[in-house]
């Protein structure tokens, strides 16, 4: 059966009743046309097309035109039905029988509707992808179609005159334009199924006997085509079968009781498939469709009037946006109020509204049946319904905020399936569709296996047996490091008695935004309120725009582009019309405040405070930093790096250049504020620091020391033997000569721990003995303020020592083992950089947040040369061992080439794309140099000669340093991933956490793994393939990079010590993820750790750096 024969049927028994009724809504009388009159004028064009169309195939045939009075007549005109024999009908309708043509609608052909108010380039692609060899134009629109659409059909003045249609035919010559994307070739043999649980799906049912395959090409079959909405990319096609929506048809009609008597809406579109719904329920019920032009759809005074005053409408079947353009007051007193014509509301397409919203909108002694209706294009139409049941209305009933979707329609499946591809029977899954025939063909698909299920995108919760829908895939972000349905907080804002609906936006998917259209008066507080006392903090919206009403797309849904254009006006508007400099500086005060928990009182904040000494983190500065170009309207270049790195006022100055450019930006300021050196400083500067000499002449070919020198993330550093490969030494262990020697040392270096802590007096312990393992402290030195550098552990044949700076300007050698400050240098500024050794071993290199690189002798910390950068260098250095060179990033947005025996710079780089915090990372095999900056950019480097090799933008910035292997080199990234790349700069593949990654890498010669920290409270270890073998949960977020060791006398095993920002100290199994041991120091923690033999040496914020002794516990060795 096809749609045309269950429209004939009707046709047959009610010839003199209203099909369709078209009001134009300007005071003339409605058109209205008779069953008798659509199948006439079907005939009539369904003759003009079988004399001047070339009807050898199936033909698909598009339609441009606005719906009109001639619709249903141009709809069944085009499509094939067989001969029905009316004898069926009552006596006293016999002699309209006689009137109709027993043989209609007979050209094989499906009708594909064209918006005329489409893009020109979609709906030429579209047409195209179709391949279309006619297309049917409403008289009227013809201009409109020959200007934009000319180039592909030509018209030879073919109109059909009663049905005011024109004929074009494709223009072959002109029809290889360039569209969306190349065209599309001949149909594929085979079916072409994008998604991957479909295409598994599809593989086992394709071994089935090809009787039980569905074919596009059998005559007749299709009854019309769609696309989809093309929101997440290229629109699909979607062929859609007479056997898979006449069901629904059927089906429908007998739940909602569709009679003679009825006068159906049509609300939708026909680009949208719910337009067929209510087309063909109305036409296969002998009901009356009214019709009603777009214009008046979008005004709701005028609609309602003419739905449910003038035409009585009693099916109405909307998304739930365009029933909340009524407005709670009409919809009270007209829509649902208890002599309202309308008997049944379907409302689906959207999030159904909650039953509270449902309650607040029935007028009391309403009759009206709503029902959830379900379902996707690709399986058109609904495939699910529920009926509300009458008592949830009652004042007294007590009910769930959300109602289900329903039981499946005729002939059609519903699976819930988890990520593995699992039946879900409680809990929750994304619902895949099909059925027997329920199955529609997408793109160039040709075959199917019948009961082809299909993914969704949408996630429902089973709850005893009932399905309640999540949210679509799409809608499903992160935030906060949580994930978040955006119409949850819709349901929420909805409730409140203030607000008469309202739609929520991810904002350039870094702001949640609430627009509400009020019910009266409402104060934007007492609803941020309530929202905070209903939701979750990582659901509480950034921003709340009240507004006059929602906007929305032809297919009546929420208009999501629209609502971003108006949030970015908004912002627009307040930043030129409102922000003068006195608001600005206003603004920044309150954002600063808020982001580091400081007292209400602006006074209390000083001009040259900075932000990260004010505590503030990487975390937050990138909070800070999109705020503040939210509130300005506009992108602030190099905001970041000011941020990092300099005073509120600065930040402040730098703001005005890009808001104000034209205005002088002098600002008279109270307070001392620490400024950046200016060129003429810096130059005077760097010519005393080349004229700098140290007490002895030093060369590095005639003092080169053997040493091996550890520091974060497994970085290993020795010219105690020629290295071939640095890269196999530092992170494969191939250089076995060095493998055998650093663990004869790990081995001494243990044994000397057990005699040191025998003889040294323990006066404090973190050891506790339920644990597997547990740390006591050895010692801890105080360098005056918090401690985030990193430590560097350097051992030659005499000494042990461990290198660290402070935010005090100071740096210290300490002895590893005594914990004995052999020399301390203060330098003129803040230190963030964890310090390198040279590769002949005798200096150290460091950089400071003066914008300088200090080189200082290793063996008493005396300068030898000081290098001169445009800002600060939180970038901790790297060193090539074949040449001896010096690499470090700095804010000012270069990286640096230094030979520190020569004094001079080899060459500078800039970046491209932002400062350079994180560490540069120097591989040999192949001899690139990687970089990272807070502009989102990895790139590989020509060490020698500074020139750029590959690149690739991750779109976030990258604080995480990259750390690489044999084969690839990887980094995290703010967005929660980690990136791998092959040293060729092809991406090979990415992970993905909960959270933003500033933790780098781990990886060693210990394990074939890696590990780093996240955001999200995790440390992960995945496989160099990207798979992730384990997690753990730690109890706050993980800035620092984790350390793999292995030590003989600690039961044998692969342990990994990992450091969350609360000041915990994590010791796992690297191989399960399961605790071995942790402890607590007295202070939050962003040094990385790192292990020598079993001692620990991590820096605090609590201004000191530890040295902790890690044993087996009495309780352990007792079992």
């Amino acid at each position: 059966m096809t749609l045309q024969e269950i429209v004939q049927t009707a046709a047959c028994l009610y010839p003199e009743r209203t099909a369709v009724c078209f009001d134009e809504c300007i005071n003339k009388p409605p058109v209205i046309y008779t069953y008798k009159t659509v199948t006439n004028l079907a005939t009539e064009l369904t003759d003009f097309l079988r004399k001047h169309c070339d009807l050898s195939e199936s033909l698909e045939i598009g339609l441009y035109c606005y719906p009109g009075i001639n619709l249903p007549s141009w709809i069944l005109g085009l499509c094939p039905a067989k001969n029905v024999t009316c004898g069926a009908a009552p006596k006293s309708q016999t002699r309209h029988y006689e009137d109709l043509p027993i043989r209609i609608l007979q050209v094989p052909a499906a009708y594909s509707p064209v918006d005329p108010d489409a893009l020109p380039i979609q709906s030429a692609y579209f047409m195209k992808k179709c391949n279309f060899q006619y297309v049917l134009v409403e008289k009227d629109k013809i201009d409109k179609f020959t200007v934009t659409h000319g180039h592909l059909f030509c018209h030879n003045s073919l109109e059909i005159q009663k049905v005011g249609l024109i004929l074009s035919q494709r223009n072959y010559s002109h029809f290889d334009v360039n569209l969306l994307t190349e065209c599309v070739n001949v149909k594929n043999e085979h079916s072409t199924v994008t998604s991957g649980s479909e295409a598994q799906a599809l593989d086992q049912q394709e071994k089935k006997a090809s009787k039980e395959l569905l074919d596009v090409r059998q005559q007749h079959s299709i009854a019309y085509i769609l696309h989809t909405s093309g929101t997440t990319g290229i629109p699909r096609i979607v062929r859609v079968p007479h056997k898979c929506i006449v069901p629904n048809i059927l089906h429908l009609r007998d739940v909602f009781k569709v009679t003679p008597d009825d006068t159906v809406f049509m609300a939708s579109p026909l680009t949208f498939d719910p337009s067929v719904i209510e087309l063909f329920i109305a036409l296969a019920s002998g009901a009356s469709l009214l019709i009603v032009p777009n214009l008046i759809k979008m005004m709701p005074q005028e609609l309602s009037e003419a739905l449910f005053l003038r035409h009585r409408v009693s099916v109405l079947q909307a998304t739930p946006t365009l029933l909340r353009r009524f407005g709670v007051q009409r919809i009270k007193s007209t829509v649902l109020s208890a002599n309202t014509s309308l008997r049944i509301l379907a409302l689906g397409g959207e999030a159904f509204p909650g039953l509270t919203v449902l309650r607040s909108w029935k007028g009391k002694g309403n009759k009206t049946h709503m029902f959830n209706i379900y379902g996707i294009t690709e399986v058109s139409c609904w495939a699910t319904c529920y009926k509300v049941p009458e008592e949830v209305f009652s004042s007294d009933h007590r009910f769930d905020s959300l109602a289900p979707l329903g039981t499946p329609l005729s002939g059609t499946t519903i699976e819930v399936k988890d990520a593995h591809g699992s039946a879900v029977l409680e809990g929750e899954g994304q619902v895949f569709i099909g059925g027997k025939e329920r199955v529609c063909f997408l793109d160039d698909e040709v075959t199917l296996p019948m009961g082809t299920m299909r993914a969704t995108g949408d996630f429902v919760r089973i709850k005893d047996t009932e399905m309640f829908f999540l949210g679509r895939k799409d809608n499903q972000i992160k935030r906060h490091g949580k994930r978040l349905n955006i119409e949850y907080v819709q349901q929420i804002a909805e409730d409140y008695y203030q607000v008469e609906t309202c739609a929520v936006l991810w904002y350039q998917q870094e702001k949640l935004i609430l627009f509400v259209v009020p019910k009266g008066i409402l104060i934007k507080s007492d609803l941020l309120k309530k929202l905070q006392e209903s939701l979750p903090s990582h659901a509480v919206p950034d921003d709340l725009l009240l507004i006059d009403t929602l906007p929305f797309t032809s297919h009546g849904k929420i208009d999501v582009s629209e609502l971003s254009r108006i949030y970015s006006s908004c912002l627009n508007s307040r930043s030129v019309s409102k922000l003068n400099k006195k608001e600005l500086w206003k603004r920044l005060l309150c954002l600063w405040k808020a982001l580091l928990n400081l007292p209400e009182d602006s006074r209390n904040i000083s001009k040259d405070s900075q932000f990260l000494l004010n505590g503030g983190d990487s975390l937050k500065s990138l909070q800070f930093h999109d705020e503040i170009e939210l509130m300005v309207g506009k992108t602030v270049p190099g905001l970041l790096e000011i941020i990092l790195s300099r005073s509120i006022e600065e930040v402040y100055k730098h703001i005005l250049k890009t808001v104000f450019p034209n205005e002088d930006q002098n600002l008279n300021c109270n307070s001392a504020v620490k400024r950046k050196l200016s060129e003429s400083s810096r130059e005077e500067l760097s010519k005393k620091c080349m004229e700098l000499k140290p007490e002895r002449s030093l060369t590095a070919e005639a003092n080169t020391v053997g040493f091996i020198a550890v520091s974060r993330g497994n970085r290993l550093f020795s010219t105690d033997e020629p290295l071939r490969n640095q890269s196999n030494t530092e992170q494969a262990g191939e250089n076995e000569v060095l493998k055998s020697k650093l663990d004869k040392t790990i081995a001494s270096d243990a044994n000397m721990a057990e005699d040191s802590i025998q003889k040294t007096p323990v006066q404090e312990t973190f050891g506790r003995t339920a644990e597997k393992l547990m740390l006591h402290l050895r010692w801890k030195s105080d360098l005056g303020k918090c401690v985030d550098a990193s430590p560097l552990v350097v051992t030659d044949t005499l000494s042990t020592f461990v290198y660290v700076g402070s935010h005090s300007h100071m740096i210290q050698a300490i002895d590893l083992y005594s914990g004995k400050v052999m020399w301390e240098r203060n330098l003129a500024d803040r230190i963030e950089s964890s310090a390198c050794v040279s590769k002949c071993g005798n200096f150290i290199i460091v950089g400071c947040y003066n914008g300088l690189v200090y080189v200082l002798r290793r063996s008493n910390g005396e300068i030898h040369w000081m290098f001169v950068t445009g800002d600060a260098v939180k970038s901790s250095a790297a060193v090539d061992p074949s040449t001896g060179l010096v690499f470090t990033g700095s804010h000012d947005q270069h990286v640096y080439a230094l030979d520190i025996y020569k004094k001079v710079c080899i060459w500078k780089l800039h970046s491209e794309a932002g400062a350079i915090f994180s560490s540069p990372h120097l591989n040999l095999l192949p001899h690139h140099l990687y970089i990272a900056t807070l502009g989102g950019l990895l790139q590989a480097v020509n060490p020698a000669k500074g020139n750029v090799i590959w690149k690739n933008n991750c779109g976030k910035p990258i604080f995480s340093s990259p750390h690489c292997n044999k084969d690839c080199v990887c980094v995290g990234c703010v967005d929660g991933n980690l990136y791998c790349f092959s040293h060729f700069g092809e991406k090979v593949w990415k992970f993905s956490s909960n959270g933003p990654v500033f933790s780098s890498p781990c990886i060693s010669h210990f394990c074939s793994e890696i590990f780093f920290g996240s955001h999200d409270y995790f440390t992960y270890c995945c496989s160099m393939g990207g798979n992730l073998l384990w997690k753990f949960k730690t109890t706050s977020t993980v800035y620092a990079t984790p350390f793999v060791f292995h030590n003989h006398d600690l039961e044998d095993k692969t342990l990994l010590a990992v450091v969350s920002t609360d000041g915990r100290i994590w010791i796992l199994d690297a191989k399960t993820g399961l605790l071995e041991g942790e402890e607590r120091l007295p202070g939050e923690v962003f040094s990385s750790p790192v292990v020598w033999g079993s001692m620990i040496i991590i820096g605090c914020r609590n201004n000191c750096i530890y040295c902790l002794d890690l044993c087996i516990s009495k309780t352990k060795k007792a079992g």
